[in-house]
């Protein structure tokens, strides 16, 4: 019924271009278009941002732990990095370590932030290590005989390596540096698309749609059914080469698209909110959840599969108000709701701030709590974390986030392989509870 409904609200903003007097567009119509654009440019900017920092076509880049600055980054996990090119006569080996005993998976995504593939062991459990062929599907290319072949939807897709840190953080890293990227041949290289670069906090207005050729024509949509909503894109950024409806397209991006962007932030898009927990509904793989995809980009880029990973955002106490770094608060989980039970592999929670979405600056560089901060436990078997600027007097050390004061800010609660209620969307992490 969604997808019907998501479909029909889609087609019913299409614009039949073959009149001779199209119809005007519509406020709504805009806000639309644009939201859907502006998860491509955020796609986009980011992949400026890697190029300028150094990054090179099938090279692997190794990042420390934490030096990642991306929003809602994962401080679990060693990153490692690359932008991959392959074509009709080219392939890009991946070669995997052998890991035991942690998390790690090698994730491909499109230029929309969908996943379109994972190595590792829950995928490959017959050959969970060694050389992987990553070719362009239906690419005539011959690949070393003990290679695995991946065949990808596309020819160009951005690649994060992940490698839990564990409670020997020394070994990942070691672990981290044996994943290795090898191309075959000599791919064509995509020119970059030049698309406005700006701050998370200040987003693109009309000029996002100055772009939107650029945008489109460099990466298509693989979501079948979205296709109207690129042609609307395309409309507007002709419409808005005159200075009237130019006028008139920008102030609706200022009053209406940008209050339904925070309208549809709260949920995570099509999401669900409870305990002022918001769980997104689609993540990774979106279909024709658009307005989803596009929220996370914005909050969370490069973010997998739901089997991979879930991700909740609380941004609201008990009392339905916003998280205040001024205020201290705690989160009880009972003994037979521990988050561990959640998880195959580790749970964790960060803090953000609610602009720019990366974690906040404190004196002691202590960015988050997980299953490795030797939490302690109550005499009952709860487990208590506190959030406050300085640590309460009661709370043991391990079980407390700084969140120096001056700021709105929201959490991010992470379990990676998710099980139970975490997997199958009936669960939801306790509310906060404010202490003063």
């Amino acid at each position: 019924m969604f997808r019907k409904t998501l479909v029909a609200l889609v087609l019913g903003c299409s614009t039949s271009f073959a009149h001779a007097q199209p119809a005007a567009i519509s406020d709504q119509e805009i806000s639309d278009s644009y939201i859907y654009l502006l998860g491509r440019l955020l796609i986009t900017r980011q992949q400026q941002l890697d190029f300028q920092q150094g990054f090179k076509w099938n090279e692997i880049i190794h990042r420390k732990p934490g030096e990642v600055d991306w929003p809602n980054p994962n401080l679990d996990v060693a990153y490692s990095e690359a932008w991959v090119a392959v074509d009709e006569n080219s392939c890009t080996i991946v070669s995997v370590p052998k890991v035991e005993g942690r998390y790690y998976t090698v994730h491909f995504l499109n230029g929309w932030g969908e996943t379109i593939a994972n190595i590792n062991e829950r995928l490959f459990p017959k050959r969970p290590f060694g050389e992987f062929a990553v070719c362009f599907r239906g690419a005539n290319v011959a690949v070393p005989a003990e290679a695995v072949r991946i065949d990808l939807p596309v020819k160009y897709s951005r690649v994060l390596a992940r490698v839990e840190l564990g409670s020997d953080p020394d070994a990942a890293i070691a672990l981290q540096h044996q994943f290795k990227f090898t191309a075959t041949g000599k791919p064509k290289l995509p020119e970059i698309p030049k698309t406005p670069i700006f701050e998370l906090e200040a987003l693109p207005s009309v000029e996002a749609f100055d772009s939107a050729d650029i945008a489109l024509d460099s990466e298509a949509d693989l979501s079948v059914g979205l296709e109207p909503l690129a042609e609307k894109a395309r409309a507007i950024a002709d419409a808005v080469k005159d200075p009237a409806e130019r006028e008139r397209v920008e102030k609706v991006i200022r009053t209406k698209a940008f209050a339904d962007i925070g309208k549809a932030s709260a949920r995570i898009g099509h999401g669900t909110v409870q305990n002022g927990w918001a769980r997104p509904g689609v993540v990774g793989e979106y279909g024709l959840d658009y307005l989803a995809r596009t929220m996370v980009n914005n909050g969370g880029i490069w973010a997998n599969i739901k089997p991979e990973v879930l991700y909740y955002r609380g941004s609201l106490d008990r009392n339905g108000d916003e998280l205040s770094s001024d205020k201290v608060y705690t989160l009880t989980f009972p003994k037979d709701g521990l988050p561990a039970q959640y998880a195959t592999f580790f749970w964790s929670v960060i803090a953000v701030d609610s602009h720019r979405f990366r974690v906040l600056p404190n004196p002691l560089n202590k960015f988050l709590i997980n299953n490795q901060s030797g939490v302690e436990y109550g005499t009952d078997g709860s487990l208590t974390l506190y959030f406050a600027d300085q640590k309460p007097a009661d709370a043991p050390e391990a079980n407390w986030l700084p969140t120096p004061k001056g700021q709105k800010y929201r959490l991010t609660f992470r379990f990676y392989r998710p099980t139970e209620g975490v997997a199958n969307g009936t669960y939801f992490p306790p509310p906060l509870i404010k202490v003063n």
